[in-house]
């Protein structure tokens, strides 16, 4: 079975990351879907709230299941039996920070893969600190964000003003 794993913040998930997540199921028997703990980060949803947001908004996707995870990136894929990391892309930026990160899990393990994916155009300006601003002052999120997560997303940055 290849399996697919496809790590991320997901604070919140945007409809660019589940463009990415449809497109990754088709390469994959299983993509688990997995939101990673980061220190260096103060999310605005807990990672329970995160994997619940994650499992509604790709219901729809077959292949997928969602899961969490903290430590090293690597350990986690070889504990889900896979060799394989997907990435997703908006710009070049991203694939410059990617490509190093890539770089640095082959050094600690030679037989991981990152496949790195290019969100559709559509999608390529959308990333979850400009939802979280643009919905902190007011700003519609419509066509950004999973319809079935929209007022959730909005109930919470309300809440932390």
């Amino acid at each position: 079975m290849r399996i697919g794993v496809c790590p991320g913040s997901f604070d919140p998930v945007t409809n660019g990351h589940v463009d990415i997540f449809y497109r990754a199921s088709k390469m994959f028997d299983l993509l688990l879907v997995a939101v990673f703990h980061n220190p260096n980060k103060k999310p605005l949803f807990t990672m329970q709230e995160r994997v619940e947001m994650l499992s509604l908004a790709t219901k729809d996707i077959s292949n997928i299941k969602v899961d969490s995870f903290s430590g090293l990136l690597n350990d986690y894929v070889r504990r889900q039996n896979s060799t394989f990391i997907v990435r997703g892309l908006r710009e070049f930026s991203d694939f410059e920070y990617e490509y190093k990160r890539a770089l640095l899990i082959k050094k600690i393990d030679s037989e991981m893969e990152t496949v790195f994916m290019m969100t559709s155009n559509e999608y390529s300006f959308i990333s979850s600190s400009g939802i979280k601003e643009l919905a902190k002052f007011g700003g519609p999120i419509t066509g950004l964000v999973p319809a079935c997560l929209e007022e959730r997303i909005i109930k919470r940055i309300s809440e932390e003003k």
